[in-house]
């Protein structure tokens, strides 16, 4: 009679172990450093900057502005209009995380991406309250007394506040920042505020705080599209597979030294994978854990030194100089290659198009509907006069008067509705500062000059003191 197979359970969902990224000195982490302090910098304190636009507007250097339904960028102020300026800055967002990725990989993930900058402050303040990666292992694994709560309360406690000043630094960028300060802190400030504040904090201290690494590794879609894209020429974090194996300890590697065997110089000390914010060992080859932020090299150029060998061991490389190496091949960098040039050019064209763009813009906008019901009138003396609905805007600070013309045949006559001529026949329409204004515009023609059903005129205003000058085209309808 045989025995029934007993079967272990395996569970459908295996969670990830905790990570505990161990402190590390050396030149990527002081790069990583001053790309934190710097971005963060910015994105806390620019609220704050003034930019004195002139009368009528308002004085923040970069704010949205949904009241007027604008955004200002320093000098730069887009309209709802010319959204297409933010469909070019996401193209060459896109394009530069391509080029970035051409030359050496994942760049951003390790230095640049929010995930990664605000998980290092967080995980400094751990350090600053826990204490470094053994002190906070042990914490763990011990008996939760009292000492043990008061460090999580205090940890737990910097983390919200650090949350809490990123979500109320966010809505900032939506409206005048010491006002908005002062109305948070005297509970006058929209319920809006209140609310994006709460979201943001929430998903600051969860992300930065609790997820950290399973965001990379879970959430975020880069990773695997940047797999989709790099090549073998791109720079990538990767360890000297030729110079660290066979691995051993620096005791064995010794006695293998002494008669003349051959011995890694990877010491086995695990430094690269106890610094490593995602737990990745890197001497397994390129993984999708690696965001490639360089600590690694810098714990391993550390170890390396203490036992009088050669850094470099962990370092930036391609993998074609990989398999070079492996075959004794002479080695070589391609960072300009025609993938590089593409991406490159792309930014150049598309950034100079927009460059181009705003240099050349205008600062008035006009647009012509035709009235349809009726198509046209005949009058009494059998001219004939369609009517036109005309928007006229003004992206200046200050009032503007625009004087109307129309271009078509010789006797085309135009007058607007509550607007009175001036010498020269032609309406004036008063825009004031950063508005539109709507008028309703009537245009005849003699009947003995229209040949045709539908001719094409073209509508004008001419800013009269700044001599800008604007146009509309619309057909004119006759029998």
């Amino acid at each position: 009679m045989s025995t029934p197979e007993v079967q272990a359970e395996i569970p459908f969902f295996a969670p990830s172990p905790k990570v505990y990224p161990q402190q590390v000195s050396g030149r990527f982490r002081r790069i990583k450093w001053v790309i934190l302090f710097v971005t963060l910098g910015i994105y806390y304190f620019l609220p704050f900057v003034r930019w004195d636009r002139g009368p009528n507007l308002p004085d923040q250097a970069v704010l949205v502005d949904f009241e007027r339904r604008r955004f200002y960028f320093f000098f730069i102020e887009i309209w709802p209009q010319e959204v297409y300026y933010f469909t070019g800055l996401l193209i060459m967002a896109a394009v530069t995380l391509f080029l970035l990725n051409a030359v050496a990989g994942r760049l951003w993930c390790g230095y640049t991406c929010p995930q990664t900058v605000w998980s290092d402050l967080f995980l400094q303040v751990e350090r600053l309250v826990e204490g470094d990666r053994r002190d906070r292992i042990k914490r763990d694994e011990g008996p939760w007394d009292t000492n043990v709560w008061r460090l999580k309360i205090t940890k737990h406690f910097l983390w919200l506040m650090i949350a809490w000043w990123t979500g109320g630094a966010w809505v900032l960028y939506f409206s005048d920042a010491p006002t908005l300060v002062y109305q948070l802190a005297t509970g006058t400030a929209p319920f809006a505020a209140y609310l994006w504040i709460a979201i943001l904090t929430f998903t600051t201290y969860v992300f930065a705080g609790h997820l950290r690494e399973q965001v990379c590794l879970y959430m975020c879609p880069w990773p695997r599209i940047q797999a989709a894209l790099t090549d073998e020429h791109a720079l990538n974090v990767s360890y000297r597979f030729d110079r660290g194996e066979p691995r051993m300890s620096l005791k064995e590697a010794r006695k293998h030294e002494a008669i003349d065997e051959k011995a890694g110089d990877c010491i086995d000390c695990h430094q690269c994978v106890a610094v490593c914010p995602t737990g990745v060992d890197i001497r397994e080859g390129s993984q999708l854990g690696c965001i490639q932020c360089g600590l690694c090299i810098d714990a391993c150029d550390s170890v390396m030194a203490k036992v009088d060998r050669p850094a470099g061991l962990i370092g930036y490389d391609t993998d074609d100089n990989i398999k070079a190496r492996a075959l004794g091949q002479p080695t070589h960098y391609r960072i300009v290659r025609p993938r590089t040039i593409v991406y490159a050019l792309l930014l150049f064209v598309v950034g100079g198009a927009m460059i181009f763009q705003l240099a050349t813009r205008a600062t008035a906008s006009i647009s012509v509907l035709h009235e349809r019901n009726p198509m046209f009138v005949v009058l009494s003396d059998g001219s004939i006069r369609n009517a036109y609905t005309v928007r006229i805007a003004n992206k200046r600070p200050e009032s503007r008067p625009f004087a109307l013309s129309v271009e078509g045949p010789v006797g085309t006559q135009i007058e607007a509705v509550g607007v009175a001529p001036t010498s020269d026949w032609r309406p004036v329409v008063e825009v004031g500062p950063d508005q539109t204004r709507e008028v309703r515009v009537l245009v005849t023609m003699p009947r003995g000059i229209i040949s045709e059903k539908s001719t094409l005129i073209s509508i004008k205003a001419a800013d009269l003191f700044a001599g800008e000058n604007v146009a509309a085209k619309e057909n004119f309808f006759a029998p």
